[in-house]
């Protein structure tokens, strides 16, 4: 093949993010200090990942379901406990795991450390939950029961067991 028959390069190419140590969007969330690495903006919404430290003994979310994502956690560091229906799992650094869409599962820093881990939705529908969770949080109250399920109703997920 010569060079007068090589496919003339593109420009119009989809761009490629780059979000380095201490750069991304950074929520907090109570006691979870989470950044957001890609929200599907560059990945027309089949990806969102984010980057999460939750703080010692911190309880994490009530056990829910997601009808139209999957989720899958990597723990960096400290140990995360994934709750999955009735079983536990606790999850040191380097385990991944993988929750299916429809799948019941909460998650809690048990430990007196820090824990970090990544979290990656497929497709990035939570990654906007998390800011409307910010947001909420910003008003200076705790949401209250209807609230949250309000605010999780709009991202397809809901409690695993019924509210009492």
């Amino acid at each position: 093949m010569t060079d007068e028959t090589q496919p003339a390069p593109t420009t119009d190419a989809p761009a490629v993010s780059v979000v380095r140590p201490g750069e991304g969007e950074t929520l907090t969330l109570g006691t979870t200090r989470m950044r957001v690495l890609e929200d599907g903006s560059n990945t027309e919404h089949r990806l969102g990942l984010t980057e999460s430290v939750l703080a010692p003994h911190t309880p994490g979310p009530p056990q829910h379901r997601h009808a139209q994502h999957d989720e899958g956690f990597y723990v960096l560091a400290g140990t995360v406990r994934f709750t999955v229906g009735p079983e536990e799992h606790d999850a040191g650094p380097g385990t991944f795991v993988m929750v299916p869409a429809g799948a019941p599962h909460t998650f809690a820093n048990p430990g007196a450390r820090p824990a970090r881990m990544l979290s990656v939705f497929t497709p990035d529908l939570y990654v906007q939950y998390f800011r409307d969770l910010r947001d909420t949080l910003a008003e200076g109250r705790p949401p209250t029961p209807a609230d949250s399920l309000a605010t999780m109703s709009r991202y397809a997920t809901r409690p695993a067991a019924p509210a009492c």
